[in-house]
């Protein structure tokens, strides 16, 4: 990742350190946690090596998983540092962040001490933000704390070896590294209790003198967990009411234990996810839904399930894993939108016009059907009045939901409300570039983006096609309608606009198509570009700009 241009970072690097991430909190055991979280730093960062050194019991710093050079894996892995010695490292050179970096100049007086390292070689820096061999960067973790508070204790430190691209990280390489040891050090805590609690299942289900013998211990792992925790009924009139919670579930969605307990899960999912719900109520079943909270919002949570089962009766409950993935929801909702919208303006881009725009139509053209009958069918059945659809075709009106769309015909208005694609060309935009710079350009082009979209109604689509080129799809209208909206548009995109400290006027020509069943995306896109040009030449070049 450090290779690209700060701050410019490819989505597609962006979607690997998600998943790097994602990888994390899905590992089957903490060793595959540990080894995920040390390949992710070479993989998705872009290091060549790095290692995860994790606390023992006794406090030293263990060598747990190490990538990137199999000849440094085999030397160090397993081998352990004294705690006094990496306190020593964690207190000098220079902290960026929760990152410290001992440059060449100083980590010179750590060469003999017990903490295991690799040494590699290399030439002596010729820039000032070169990486140097001798050069270390520790990115420390810490065991989750209360939200907004003190971090906890030392988990581990992640340890890293010459980006890739030879530079020292910038603020971007800084962040990312930062922001990764603290998701490393929520899913290795997660880890570590996962496997906790499987150790803990297995012992119930051995023995009934286990449960008594872990059930303090099981006791402080619910409680105490750093994510939602759930015990609920299995089996019976009350399957599936909620019997205990933790204070980390509690929290998360805003109502005390004493109210949870006259709930089910299913009285708090999201209606849209009760069916995802219904799935995954069952032994390793997992899943991702909303769960309500108490103020009306919802939170999306991962949710996995595990029974606890009782050696006489069988299985008894249900144990409910609940950690919030809101964050992460969030940025898979960003990066949708980013690959949907234009990055200047913000509309819906190229390719998100053309997938709404062909979500409207279907293959079969709308006038076929009334042809067939002199007028629309309502259709009762599949086969309403011994009619069936050719294979492929789109349904009718009235059938599986689908309303075709219709154009208005001749080039009177006859009172037919149809889908209108307005097309826009902005006239004299190119002149602003050559004269005053992209820069005022992109700002000309952000201003036109928001007087469309304050010119037209709620639910019409307003996107940039590409360029200077803008398309609106206004639904309902008839052929005066759309000229009327044409035209204020027109008179809106006329008024000078404050760019790098000027005013300056583009005008606009607008073409009008119409949609209907039967075209294509693409062809109903070239019909109202073919009418903009006409109207563009129709129009003397003096008049196309005002101002």
């Amino acid at each position: 990742m450090e290779t690209e241009s700060e701050p410019y970072v490819r989505l597609a690097s962006l979607r690997q350190l998600h998943q790097v991430m994602a990888d994390m909190n899905t590992a089957r055991s903490l060793a595959d946690t540990l080894q995920t979280v040390a390949d992710g730093a070479v993989n998705a960062l872009g290091y060549e090596m790095a290692g995860v050194n994790l606390v023992r019991p006794d406090g030293d710093l263990v060598v747990a998983a190490f990538s990137g050079n199999s000849a440094a894996e085999s030397l160090i892995t397993g081998r352990v540092g004294s705690r006094d010695a990496w306190e020593r490292r964690l207190t000098m050179g220079e902290h960026w962040g929760d990152l410290v970096f001992i440059p060449h100049t100083e980590g010179w007086v750590l060469d003999d001490d017990d903490v295991p390292q690799w040494f590699t070689d290399g030439p002596a820096p010729r820039f000032e933000d070169e990486w140097h061999p001798a050069d270390r960067l520790f990115a420390p973790m810490y065991t989750p704390g209360v939200p907004g508070g003190a971090c906890g204790e030392l988990l581990g430190v992640i340890s890293v070896d010459r980006p890739r691209n030879g530079r020292l990280p910038g603020a971007w390489g800084r962040e990312a590294l930062q922001m990764y040891a603290f998701q490393a050090a929520i899913a290795i805590s997660n880890a570590r209790l996962r496997s906790n609690m499987q150790r803990a299942l297995v012992r119930l289900e051995r023995e009934q003198q286990a449960l008594r013998a872990s059930e303090e211990s099981f006791r402080q792992a619910f409680e105490y967990a750093p994510s939602g925790m759930a015990i609920a009924e299995m089996g019976g009139e009350q399957h599936g009411r909620i019997l205990r919670t933790n204070d980390a579930l509690c929290r998360l969605l805003g109502r005390p234990a004493s109210a949870m307990r006259r709930y089910s899960f299913s009285d708090l999912v999201h209606p849209e996810d009760i069916g995802t719900l219904l799935r995954t109520s069952a032994e390793g079943g997992r899943a991702e839904l909303r769960l309500g909270r108490r103020d009306g919002s919802y939170v999306w949570v991962s949710l996995r399930n595990s029974v606890v089962a009782d050696a006489a009766d069988g299985p008894r409950f249900l144990l409910t894993h609940v950690e919030d993935i809101e964050e992460r929801k969030r940025r898979e909702l960003q990066l949708a939108h980013r690959a949907s919208h234009d990055s200047l303006t913000g509309l819906p881009n190229s390719a998100e016009l053309r997938s709404r725009l062909s979500a409207r139509l279907c293959r079969r053209p709308a006038h076929a059907l009334d042809a067939a009958y002199g007028h629309p069918p309502a259709f009762e059945g599949p086969t309403g009045h011994g009619f069936e659809f050719a294979p492929g075709a789109e349904p009718y009106e009235g059938y599986d939901h689908h309303v075709h769309t219709v154009a208005p015909e001749g080039e009177q208005d006859d009172g037919t409300k149809g889908l209108a694609v307005l097309f826009c060309d902005l006239d004299g935009f190119k002149s602003i570039n050559d004269r005053f710079g992209h820069n005022a350009g992109d700002a000309v082009l952000i201003e036109v983006a928001r007087r469309l979209s304050q010119g037209v109604r709620d639910g019409d689509t307003v996107a940039r096609l590409g360029g200077d080129e803008f398309v609106i799809l206004a639904d309902g209208l008839g052929r005066a309608d759309a000229q009327d909206l044409a035209v204020r548009l027109r008179n809106e995109i006329i008024q000078p606009i404050r760019a790098e400290g000027r005013a300056v006027r583009v005008g606009a020509s607008f073409g009008i198509g119409w949609a209907h069943c039967g075209m294509t995306a693409d062809e109903v896109l070239k019909s109202a570009d073919e009418r903009m040009y006409v109207e563009k030449r129709s129009r003397p070049k003096q008049h196309r700009r005002a101002g």
